[in-house]
């Protein structure tokens, strides 16, 4: 308490493990502090934030051990410290302090959703090629996102992101367990799905999204589906309501042994998505033993059209 107070933290005590993760489905803590680890039930709650890519960027700390056999099982589940009886009221700060320092310095965690990023989505898709399952990765990106900003705001921007990492988030775990959400950076996302959940998952975001994203704007703009605004050269326009288009590039047809191609493809069938009116996504569906040919003609070869939302 005299830690958090100095470092203008507020202590939340809660009487159960199944509080916390609730709440960390709501918000993100500094830091989760347990008392002994000899609490089973502690250590596998632990062991189940430090299981998910989401919340294990959260900073777990135990409190007052003694057993030495105790304190490498905290650590064997993820704990990020052990304060121990013997340590003295400043080494415990300076301890709380360098573990609260290095995860603010994790690079590979984008700082405004707190989503791993671009290091932690290259391993994750390097891990599914080696595994030799069938996946789909996907690139989500915002359409008329910058034009909202520049409307509304930086800090109503940073709420529309907040908005789609907890689309992706709530979706993908719903429906794919097994899947990665991740932040490119801006308003660019990616999710990497086992490729059986990958058409409900993408339907599921967009219709979510699609419901919420309108009460973002003003009931004016809401009601009329746009807002005028004009370019650097004066001239004026109509922009429509934000949309998300997602590309999909999946191993179905394609054998990949590096992600930067899996990258590449993502990318371009984003790019194609977003030629698209309204929420859509679209899948990558040419083989490996396709005549080069574009976003468009691979998709619109197979007569499959791309997701589009009402």
């Amino acid at each position: 308490r005299e830690f958090a107070a100095a470092n203008d933290l507020q202590v939340l005590q809660v009487d159960s493990c199944e509080t916390i993760l609730e709440m960390v489905n709501r918000t993100f803590p500094a830091v989760i502090i347990f008392g002994p680890p000899t609490d089973a039930e502690a250590v596998e709650t632990c062991r189940t934030l430090k299981g998910e890519a989401y919340t294990a960027v959260i900073p777990v700390v135990f409190l007052n051990t003694e057993d030495p056999d105790h304190g490498l099982q905290a650590m064997e589940v993820g704990a990020d410290e052990l304060l121990t009886v013997d340590m003295g009221p400043e080494e415990q700060a300076m301890r709380l302090q360098v573990t609260l320092n290095r995860a603010n310095r994790d690079v590979s965690v984008h700082p405004s959703t707190r989503l791993p990023g671009t290091a932690q989505i290259e391993r994750d898709i390097t891990e599914r090629i080696r595994g030799g399952q069938l996946f789909a990765v996907c690139y989500a990106d915002l359409d008329h996102f910058k034009e909202f900003n520049d409307r509304y705001g930086y800090n109503r921007g940073d709420g529309v992101i907040g908005i789609v990492a907890r689309i992706l988030r709530d979706v993908v775990r719903a429906y794919a367990p097994a899947g990665f959400i991740g932040h490119i950076g801006g308003d660019d996302f990616i999710f990497n799905l086992p490729l059986e959940a990958m058409d409900v998952c993408c339907r599921e975001i967009l219709s979510i999204f699609d419901e919420l994203i309108p009460y973002q704007y003003t009931e004016e703009d809401r009601d009329r589906g746009y807002f005028v605004a004009k370019d650097r050269r004066g001239n004026v326009h109509e922009i429509p309501l934000m949309s998300l288009s997602i590309g999909v590039v999946t191993n179905r047809h394609r054998t990949f042994s590096h992600p930067a191609r899996v990258s590449e493809l993502a990318t371009e069938m984003k790019s194609y998505a977003k030629t698209l009116p309204g929420s859509v996504h679209a899948v990558d569906r040419r083989r490996d033993d396709d005549e080069w040919v574009g976003a468009r003609e691979a998709d619109e070869a197979e007569s499959t059209e791309p997701t589009q939302t009402p």
